[in-house]
Order: structure tokens, then C-alpha cells, then sequence
């Protein structure tokens, strides 16, 4: 797997294997992943898209999701949920499109599969960055999100930033395919003393295992996962340096690049559900808070 570059997410390939998926999201590709052996109508012609009007004809749209809590999974009951699953079925159900439908893949595969017609919609918490944007068009992120550190209790080197773990020479690890190594590398830590764990889960346990000193990931992932740990706890978010700059990335839905009319109906429902607080009311359940909301725009973080 090649290394990230600057400037990409957390999940940060677009083609190839992506960071593990997580429990019942795992056992989910195998019971539903036969629905990805459908595909969606072939593309539009007309400008700007006519896959609205079609949605709302069948009354069911497609969702490429990647089997990872908390962004878009299978509960063990079998019920799609997530943040971005249960966001569509608020926007979609607006847009008159009553039901919603997963279709499981890996995360590296959601754009190409996007592409192919196997989906109508990336619904899975994906990262807006400029490589990306030019592959697909993205609605306006509907939430931000920093960095933070899974460290023994206490943080005894006392890590809140990649600068102090370079400076004081703290054992450093994070996930497979992950932004966070590229953040490392930036502030002067070599690559390749950077232990790489498929995710969040094992970082958590080389932390409590005694193996590294510190797990670099999302602040939300590393909140979550540490709750139930009596060795462990995560640090307060901060912002990684990219190009010496403070960096905040933001997650939202993708489209075909043709379904601009699609994109900003979506976009429309989307900040009246921001202007409202139900937005929040939606996403809090998974863990995330007030500060993870966003004004940020899909321009600006295309680059453009």
C-alpha cells in the first residue's frame, strides 16, 4: 500500500484496500453484500443529471457504504445505521425518495463502484480532498473532524500534538492507510519507526499492551473506543499541521460528477437541516458534538 500524501483523510485511498472495517460492519458484507451484484440504471445524459427524477420514480436510492462504525455500518439486528445512512434517510425522504438501500463495499472501492452504477450515493462519512474531487462531485460536509491521541492514563509523556511526540521520542502508531502518518511524517517523525495496526481497536490495545506510547486517529474513533478501557484515554482533539498550517478535514456524501442537480437538492436539504439543529439531533447518537459541526464548503476543500 502506498504511503498518503498530503492533504488526504483518515481514509484516505480511493482505489484498493482500505483501513479494516469493524464488527457487526465486518459481518454485514457477507449478508448483504449480495446487493451489490445489482446495478443502478445507467448513466444520465442530460445536463446536469436526471437520477433525482429517477430516485423519486422507484422510490429507492442506493447507498455505498463501507461497513465502518460510526460512519455507515449493519447494527447486529441488521439495520442499516450510521451517521451518513441515517442522514440520507432524513434528506432522501425530503427529496421524495422513501427508502433507502445498502450496498456494502470496502472503502476503497466506494468511488470506483460509484462510477460503475453499482450505487447511486457514497453515504460513508467520506473525506472531501482535492484528489478526491476530481473523481466526484461532493455535497458540503456535513460534519469537521481533528485528530487526538489514545495514550496510557494520565499521558504520562504528556502527547497533544506529532510535534511532542517527535520531540520526545514517544513510540508512535496509527492505522493502516491512515492521514495521522502523513501528519507524523510532516512533524519530522520517520516513517518507517511507525507502527501501522489495521485499526483503532488494535491501537488501542498496543497502548494498553505497552508495545507504543501513543495512537494517533480521529478525535471521534479514539473518544469512542477508549470508554470502556482502564489503561487508556484519548487526549483533546487538535488541528494536524499541513504545510505548517492548521488542518481540519470534513466528511460528506459523493455523486457523480453528472448529478449536479441531484447534488444540490441535497445540498439544499442539508443546510436547512444545519439551520435547524436537526442535523446535530442526528449525528449526536454516534458519537459526535457540537464542535464536529461545520459551515465548511465542498469548494473549499476541493481546493478550488
Amino acid at each position: 500500500m502506498a504511503p498518503p500524501t498530503r492533504r488526504l483523510s483518515h481514509r484516505i485511498h480511493t482505489t484498493g484496500t482500505s483501513r479494516r472495517s469493524l464488527l457487526a460492519g465486518v459481518a454485514a458484507l457477507g449478508t448483504l453484500g449480495v446487493a451489490g451484484c445489482s446495478r443502478v440504471a445507467t448513466a444520465s445524459t442530460a445536463p446536469g443529471g436526471d437520477l433525482l427524477e429517477r430516485l423519486r420514480a422507484q422510490g429507492v436510492v442506493r447507498l455505498g457504504i463501507a461497513g465502518e462504525i460510526p460512519f455507515g455500518y449493519i447494527d447486529r439486528d441488521g439495520r442499516l445505521t450510521g451517521e451518513a445512512p441515517e442522514l440520507a434517510k432524513a434528506i432522501f425522504k425530503r427529496l421524495g425518495v422513501d427508502e433507502v438501500q445498502p450496498v456494502p463495499t470496502e472503502f476503497g472501492s466506494l468511488i470506483p463502484g460509484l462510477g460503475s452504477q453499482q450505487f447511486d450515493v457514497v453515504a460513508a462519512g467520506m473525506y472531501v480532498n482535492p484528489d478526491r474531487c476530481e473523481q466526484v462531485i461532493f455535497a458540503d460536509p456535513d460534519y469537521q473532524m481533528m485528530d487526538a491521541f489514545i495514550v496510557r492514563k494520565g499521558n504520562p509523556k504528556g502527547l497533544h500534538s506529532y510535534k511532542d511526540v517527535v520531540e520526545k521520542g514517544a513510540k508512535f502508531a496509527t492505522g493502516t492507510g491512515y492521514a495521522e502518518i502523513q501528519y507524523a511524517v510532516e512533524a519530522g517523525y520517520e516513517q518507517d519507526d511507525i507502527l501501522i495496526v489495521p485499526d483503532q481497536v488494535a491501537g488501542l490495545n498496543a497502548v494498553e499492551a505497552g508495545r507504543v506510547d501513543v495512537f494517533a486517529g480521529t478525535a471521534l474513533t479514539a473518544r469512542e473506543v477508549v470508554k470502556k478501557s482502564a489503561k487508556a484515554e484519548a487526549t483533546k482533539p487538535f488541528a494536524p499541521l499541513v504545510d505548517g498550517k492548521p488542518h481540519v478535514d470534513g466528511g460528506a456524501f459523493a455523486f457523480r460528477p453528472t448529478e449536479t442537480k441531484l447534488r444540490d437538492a441535497f445540498n439544499v436539504e442539508l443546510r436547512k437541516l444545519k439551520k435547524s439543529g436537526e442535523l446535530f439531533r442526528i449525528l449526536r447518537p454516534f458519537g459526535f458534538t457540537e464542535a464536529e459541526m461545520t459551515d465548511l464548503t465542498a469548494k473549499e476543500l476541493c481546493g478550488g
